[in-house]
């Protein structure tokens, strides 16, 4: 029997919205149950109501915080989130998502992005050990494109000690690269985006 996966669709574009909608019922592994969504308001009672495993949402509608809140708020295993790309999205927010399909995406591309994340292997549950007061400080650093010298400059700390921290964090979140570090930092509110778009462009460039 296949199984069953329940999925919202979040656009504000009926064309889109119902394009979309028409690749997806054409997967023959999968059994797949839809709820249409066409703004905020709804997409919000629909999550609460349906539970979703799958959550496709046009990036304008979610925001760079929301994406994670749905995840950390969601009531039994969060739902894998696909950014729905129909316009130019800042690569930070898409970074957010679990994957990204594209209005330019052929049906196969599609089929093939949705079938390798619903089937992919779920993620073994580790319990995150709190970060420090001091890492939260040297996370920040990171954050703003300060190397480990001009960190241990500011924090009155030696580079080697600034060294052995960043290896303390990587190990509690899991996370290795600054672009992962300033996801983690914006969406738990250690700093505010605006305060380093500069940041974020120089270092994609």
């Amino acid at each position: 029997m296949k199984p069953v996966v329940k999925v919202i669709v979040a656009e504000p574009s009926l064309i889109i919205r119902k394009g979309l909608l028409s690749v997806l019922k054409k997967l023959t592994t999968i059994n797949i149950e839809t709820t249409e969504v066409a703004d905020v308001q709804q997409l919000t009672a629909s999550l609460a109501w349906r539970k979703p495993d799958v959550l496709i949402v046009n990036p304008g509608l979610a925001g760079v915080v929301s994406v994670a809140q749905i995840k950390k708020g969601a009531d039994g295993p969060a739902p894998k989130c696909i950014a729905l790309q129909n316009s130019l999205v800042d690569a930070s927010v898409l970074k957010l998502y679990d994957e990204v399909i594209s209005i330019y995406d052929t049906a196969e591309q599609i089929r093939e992005k949705f079938d390798r994340l619903v089937h992919a292997a779920p993620e073994e549950t580790v319990r995150q050990e709190p970060l420090t007061e001091r890492e939260k400080e040297i996370i920040i650093g990171v954050v703003k494109g300060m190397t480990n010298k001009q960190i241990a400059e500011q924090l009155c700390l030696s580079a080697h000690t600034v060294i052995t921290h960043r290896r303390n964090i990587a190990g509690k979140l899991q996370i290795h690269s600054p672009a992962g570090l300033t996801i983690y930092a914006i969406v738990n509110k250690f700093v505010d985006i605006n305060d380093i778009k500069d940041s974020i462009y120089n270092r994609e460039e």
